[in-house]
């Protein structure tokens, strides 16, 4: 049987931006900062306009906070599908903070459709290529998604790392850097793409995410 959502069912064709975005991202902007000591590098390689996918590494369950709140674009984030099974308030949320349910381990078609369609639209969508969170902080095996959804939209993919050392705890002090669009061009997918060029794709992917991480934190 399939896993059932909270509350309201997901609605696939509805890639408006929400408004309840805009306010969790004014309410908390400053909160990594505060809490996290967190500091933000490279904001001014983030496109201002167009269709693009932001890639991170994932440490923790409010990374995707953490990148919001730099506020450069409204982020559509895919989330874990037990996040819209908690409770309908939280379900509620979610959705409302822009994130859109993925069942992980299965042949999601839907959330991958609605997912081409808010790049095609010239919307940002957020993704963590490693599918996970990493436990000790060094990165997993990427997914192939990643690559599948810039495939299908030839859209740019933008990098971005979250570093700190040790583990995540209130004082820690974080950096998230985002590097260099990696142009679609580069990825070098072929047409009649096959999984393991999709892979090798997502590996290049998270090589570029590794790189912003071995710069660690700026003196």
């Amino acid at each position: 049987m399939k896993p059932r959502i909270k509350g309201k069912a997901f609605d696939y064709n509805n890639t408006r931006d929400r408004k309840f975005y805009d306010v969790m991202v004014t309410v908390f902007r400053y909160l990594p900062k505060i809490l996290f000591k967190a500091k933000y590098i490279g904001l001014e390689n983030v496109p201002k306009t167009g269709s693009l996918i932001i890639a991170s590494n994932h440490r923790n369950a409010y990374d995707p906070g953490l990148i919001a709140a730099a506020k450069v674009r409204k982020i559509h984030y895919m989330a874990k599908l037990e996040l819209f099974m908690i409770n309908p308030l939280i379900s509620w949320f979610w959705r409302h903070c822009n994130a859109f349910p993925i069942n992980r381990g299965h042949s999601d078609q839907s959330s991958v459709n609605y997912a081409i369609k808010l790049v095609e639209e010239g919307k940002v969508l957020g993704i963590f290529p490693e599918g996970t969170r990493s436990k000790t902080g060094q990165m997993l095996p990427p997914k192939s998604g990643v690559a599948l959804i810039a495939k299908a939209t030839k859209a740019d993919v933008l990098p971005v790392s979250i570093y700190f050392e040790g583990p995540s705890k209130l004082g820690k002090k974080m950096t998230i850097r985002f590097g260099e669009v990696i142009p679609y061009e580069e990825l070098n997918i072929p047409e009649e793409a096959t999984i393991s060029d999709l892979k090798e794709a997502s590996k290049y992917i998270m090589s570029k995410i590794g790189e912003l991480l071995e710069k660690g934190h700026e003196d």
